[in-house]
């Protein structure tokens, strides 16, 4: 052989090996990465032609489906819950991908998840269609329901969250205005760009999932991460006195700090539980700068705060934030969740559901369950897990009784149920003059053997004066209707 022969033939020997090792990388390192791109054609079309698992309420009713068709692509997904779980579900489409819990929950759902190998196995022997496994939630139909009916009967912008305080279980998870996602899984493009289009183009945004995607000031609701600070700090009671003047001199400024009716908290030195009843700002500013911006931080990285709650990061699931460096005048508007603090309705349902559960704050989840194709053969279950311990048993009791007494004597009385103990803190914050205040409200119940705890927001409320907006008026009256639905009360 001679010279160049031998070249060229070490030259395709070498371009064969880097071939192989390519192939065998790709296919070895990248195959699941290249399959799980949305935008990955092949894998779509291939899905398509599986029938989908279900995704399945509490009770077991389904929210998402595949329905056989007579086309091309063989199943339809259809979503019988439309607007009201869209939030939850998202959309499954083959133009636009997959999104919220169709997206997260992928795997399971299209049938490709590693614990289905041997249910795909035998579906090969057996020659029957390979199908995805079902994925059921922890929502409760009935308080979901309450939730929606909240906010849409009188045209509210907002969200609510509703957790099992024992379990951390998410019971109802509502955002409005919402969507219909089943023109996004239809098998006409030209109706799935129209609807994508429509959505992209509307300033409200309702694709955009409120409950837990979607951080706005708290406003006063933050004060009970205030009052726990203050609690845990060991240097104030429930009884302990506080100032609590018309105006609070904010440090290193002239502007001062009023209280919302520009006069002094009861006889100007309330009590920390009286404070929290009328929701006095001026005594929480004091206390902001007593206790200082660390201790206040360190309080709401216990209730969850800087860290990101539905660890899959598929659900879009927002941190809540308390600013990192604020000075002094800063710290006193930060402790009445003014300033640049921030959270999501999820995150103040925690902060409830950890008080009610003597302290303990339990990891949020939506997912209860996830199955095989027949329904009824599991394949994991999700176990409560603590995530942390925000607060004393003897703080969380003290807290308890502070919020009972804002519902009983407070801002708070339109979540009072008749025959069952109510705790609860109002919120109103305001964003910019430019806009109206949001209303929050955040509550538990029975507060003596707490089952249930629930956070609102009402981001925008038409046909609502300026001055009538508040967490009391508007948030509370969903609160008590959801608490209800979970009681059965």
């Amino acid at each position: 052989m001679n010279s160049p022969i031998r070249r060229i033939s070490a030259g395709c020997l070498l371009l064969c090996i880097a071939l192989l090792i390519n192939a065998t990388y790709v296919q070895a390192f990248w195959a699941d990465d290249l399959n799980a791109r949305s935008e990955n054609r092949r894998v779509l079309l291939d899905e398509y032609s599986r029938e989908r698992g279900p995704i399945l309420l509490a009770d077991d009713t389904p929210v998402a489906q595949s329905v056989p068709v007579d086309d091309e692509y063989q199943f339809l997904r259809q979503y019988p819950g439309e607007a009201i779980y869209a939030p939850l579900t998202g959309y499954y489409s083959y133009t636009f991908g997959r999104t919220a819990l169709e997206r997260a929950q992928n795997d399971i759902l299209s049938g490709d998840d590693d614990r289905l190998f041997v249910r795909r196995l035998i579906d090969l022997v057996t020659g029957e269609e390979p199908r995805g496994g079902a994925v059921r939630l922890t929502i409760d139909p009935a308080a979901q329901q309450a939730a929606w009916d909240g906010l849409t009967d009188e045209g509210f912008k907002g969200a609510v969250v509703a957790i099992d305080v024992q379990t951390g279980a998410i019971l109802a998870m509502v955002s409005t205005p919402s969507y219909d996602p089943n023109p996004m899984a239809s098998h006409s493009f030209e109706v799935q760009q129209e609807t994508r289009d429509a959505l992209a183009a509307d300033p409200d945004k309702p694709d955009l999932n409120r409950a837990i995607a979607q951080r706005l000031p708290p406003g006063s609701v933050f004060k009970l991460v205030t009052a726990a600070a203050a609690l845990e700090s060991g240097e104030f009671e429930p009884d302990t006195e506080v100032p609590g003047p018309a105006d609070y001199d904010l440090p290193q400024s002239t502007r001062p700090l009023p209280n919302q009716n520009g006069e002094a908290c009861l006889d100007g030195t309330p009590t920390l539980t009286e404070a929290l009843r009328i929701s006095c700002n001026t005594a929480f500013a004091y206390l902001g700068n007593e206790l200082g911006d660390d201790a206040l931080r360190e309080q709401a990285e216990k209730f969850g705060f800087g860290t990101q709650p539905l660890t899959n990061d598929d659900m879009n699931a927002a941190t809540s934030i308390f600013p990192p460096d604020p000075d002094e005048p800063q710290t006193a508007l930060s402790a009445i969740g003014q300033f640049d603090v921030q959270a999501t309705p999820l995150q103040m349902a925690m902060v409830s559901a950890a008080i009610a559960n003597d302290g303990v704050l339990m990891e949020p989840y939506l997912v209860r369950e996830v199955s095989g194709p027949d329904l009824v053969s599991p394949i994991e279950r999700t176990e409560p897990e603590e995530r942390t311990r925000a607060v004393s048993p003897e703080t969380a009791e003290e807290l308890t009784q502070m919020m009972v007494d804002v519902v009983e004597n407070g801002t708070g009385e339109n979540a009072r149920i008749d025959g069952i103990e109510v705790a609860g803190k109002t919120g109103t914050a305001q964003s910019s003059p430019e806009r109206p205040p949001y209303a929050w409200f955040t509550s538990f119940a029975p507060a003596d053997e707490p089952s249930v705890a629930v956070a609102v927001v009402i981001e925008d409320a038409p046909d609502t004066a300026r001055d009538d907006i508040g967490g009391g008026r508007l948030a509370a009256p969903i609160a008590r209707a959801v608490m209800q639905a979970v009681l059965g009360s």
